[in-house]
């Protein structure tokens, strides 16, 4: 059954409005969406969610509605309040968005995204719809239906499973085209979009495991690298890099100074500032742009340890310094043989070989020593025995056991301690072993999405529950360089957090959190209590979100890496259509706080992939590539295509649609 909130005012049957966009889900992203869309881009949301209380914590009587309204309902106060203060948002939503503020975003509820719910939320209407539902089966149930309801709908559809991703983007198009001959899939603005809050939160989590904070994004086969850098020294010049993409927040020690979010105001982080700020941020850290380098061909993820001795991986080390004595024992006994009889080496080692598998004659008539060294060589015999039935034992376990986890190496140190192996964990795991990063796991679930790519990569996992005592020593966090605490459960996250701190106080810990006063206060909390090692927290729909919003706009973005509680992003933008790039140079396209300029796609326009990120290599007849030394009077031209780094605000601006809504 459908339903409205009762703290709202009462919506109709049917959407009173077209062009809006309508969001799916039952989970923090589709409310994060949902926010993005309506008080960043100002789009008009309707936001359908499931009934019932919310299935993360079912011990809370707030229901994922009551959640939604109380999140919406912050926004718009804090909107409504720039707004009374002068303040301006993105120019996209329809007139009487500005003024008297913003409305708020409409909710439904509905148990399945079924043909009656998506007629009362307006999907026939609608300009684009986004299925963010955890469950990738009812995402495809529910992007069919859309397709069949409305042809013309733009789809973004949240799927984890990357192959099967691109097979549906094709056939959701093709279905558009079969239902309305004659569509002209790009003059309608017809697209399905298929995206993974996993990948696009991975990069920036495994960034905090590495010294520096360096993060990585890839353009048309390049790699475009962030890096923080530290204030510099008395008498020290810092490399501006090739540009400054951030100041850092100028109370990182503070306990009540900023925590690095959009509230924090001007001691907080500044993204994009011009020369002048950079140059009168004295004491403050930096986010600089930094290398720009070939990307490696997509290969295998390294193993953990290289490659082993195949003799290593069959038997164990105790065993094969026992065959290694009973060995020394035989070499030894044949030796002694050939001093007190006389033979020749070889035959006293037959000799020797026969005693020990009590093969040889009776030494009866011989000389004492020669009895005496059979009855030694009898007991090796004895003893080897044991060591034959142990060897075939522990190959046939070897071999039923070649694709069981591993353990942590014994002398393992400095290395990345991951707690949870879900959807998020698992691909943070992958980009870690690219990176060439030692990993060592810890999952509570023997039977998680993750384990079977941790055993496919030989990576160490530490199989039990990371609240109880030895199980965080057993990963060897004492010598570990860092702590990614990924689980779906902030309190688990929180008490790894704390006893890792206890273990080592000086431990880098990236921890991931969904509510964001309780992760403003864990992290003014941690940073006070251990000034001297760095403490992140990270939300993934808050990562996650920028993307699936700027795909419901028709785009899509190159990547978004984190500063400090704000996320900036790359994206690739036609100068067409937009007043605040065409005919500028590049120094004047550049707006401080919203974005700047940073290359331009030299590839002709016939040549164009639509997407840089899997964009051709170039060849000596065609062209390509992109200019990053842009000279700032360079003049920016229609036909042109650039790359920006911009603020989630200034690329709403960017993005905005011109369209005037019609109430129905």
């Amino acid at each position: 059954m459908l339903g409205s909130v009762s703290t709202l005012p009462q919506q109709p049957q049917r959407s009173p409005f077209s062009g809006h966009m309508v969001v799916c889900g039952d989970d923090a992203l589709a409310q994060r969406l949902a926010v993005e869309l309506r008080y960043v881009y100002g789009e008009r949301v309707t936001l359908l969610l499931p009934p019932g209380r919310d299935p993360r914590r079912p011990e809370l009587p707030l229901t994922q509605r009551g959640r939604a309204a109380t999140l919406f309902g912050r926004m718009s106060a804090a909107m409504n309040r720039n707004l009374g203060n002068g303040g301006t948002v993105a120019n996209g939503g329809a007139a009487g968005d500005t003024g008297a503020g913003l409305e708020a975003v409409r909710i439904l509820e509905a148990a399945e995204p079924s043909d009656e719910a998506f007629e009362e939320a307006g999907v026939d209407t609608a300009a684009a719809l986004a299925l963010v539902y955890d469950d990738d089966e009812r995402n495809i149930r529910a992007a069919l239906t859309a397709r069949r309801i409305n042809p013309r709908v733009r789809l973004v559809i949240r799927l984890y499973n990357r192959k099967l991703g691109q097979y549906l983007e094709t056939l959701l198009d093709q279905a558009a085209a079969v239902a309305v001959p004659g569509l002209d899939p790009t003059a309608l603005d017809t697209s399905t979009t298929v995206l993974s809050d996993a990948d696009t939160a991975a990069p920036a989590l495994a960034a905090t495991a590495l010294t520096g904070s360096s993060k990585v994004v890839q353009a048309e086969g390049l790699l475009l690298r962030a890096v923080e850098r530290t204030p510099p020294r008395q008498g020290e010049v810092a490399d501006p890099g090739l540009c400054t993409l951030a100041l850092l927040s100028s109370t990182t020690h503070d306990p009540a100074g900023a925590e690095g979010s959009d509230s924090s105001g001007a001691e907080g982080p500044q993204l994009l500032p011009d020369q002048q700020s950079v140059a009168a941020a004295t004491g403050r850290g930096t986010v600089v742009l930094e290398a720009i380098r070939e990307a490696a061909p997509d290969g295998p993820a390294p193993r953990m340890g290289g490659r082993s001795a195949p003799l290593s991986q069959i038997f164990s080390r105790r065993l094969r310094r026992s065959v290694l004595g009973v060995a020394a024992a035989v070499l030894g006994l044949a030796v002694a043989s050939t001093l007190t009889t006389g033979e020749h080496p070889l035959h006293a080692v037959y000799l020797t070989l026969l005693d020990l598998f009590a093969m040889g004659d009776p030494a009866v008539d011989d000389s004492a020593a020669r009895q005496v060294i059979q009855l030694l060589s009898g007991v090796a015999g004895l003893m080897l025995l044991p060591l034959l039935v142990a060897g075939v034992l522990e190959a046939f376990g070897s071999l039923r056991t070649a694709s069981s986890l591993r353990r942590a190496p014994r002398g393992l140190s400095g290395h990345v301690v991951l707690l949870g192996l879900g959807k998020i964990g698992t691909r943070v795991l992958v980009r870690l072993r690219e990176l060439n990063i030692p990993v060592v796991c810890v999952e509570d679930d023997p039977a998680a999405r993750g384990i079977p790519v941790a055993r496919r990569l030989q990576v160490p996992v530490v199989l039990g529950d990371v609240t109880q005592e030895g199980v965080l020593e057993a990963a060897k966090i004492q010598r570990s360089r860092a702590l990614l605490a990924l689980t779906s459960s902030d309190t688990t996250n929180l008490e790894a957090t704390l006893y890792a701190r206890s273990v080592k106080p000086d431990l880098q810990v990236a921890l991931r959190l969904f509510d964001d006063e309780f992760a403003t206060a864990v992290y003014r909390t941690l940073r006070t209590a251990h000034p001297q090692a760095l403490t992140r927290s990270r939300s993934v729909s808050h990562l996650a979100a920028p993307s699936f919003a700027v795909a419901m706009m028709g785009r899509q973005i190159l990547g978004a890496i984190p500063v400090e509680r704000k996320v900036m992003l790359f994206a690739a933008i036609k100068v067409a259509g937009h007043p605040q790039l065409e005919g500028r140079t590049v120094e004047e396209a550049f707006r401080a706080g919203a974005w700047r300029v940073l290359a331009l796609d030299a590839t002709p326009p016939e040549d164009r992939h639509p997407d840089l990120t899997t964009a051709g290599p170039s060849s000596s007849d065609r062209p390509s590539g992109l200019i990053w030394d842009l000279h700032p009077g360079y003049v920016l031209r229609a036909e042109d295509r650039v790359v920006i780094a911009a603020t989630r605000r200034g690329l709403a601006e960017l993005l905005r649609r011109r369209r005037a809504v019609t109430p129905r």
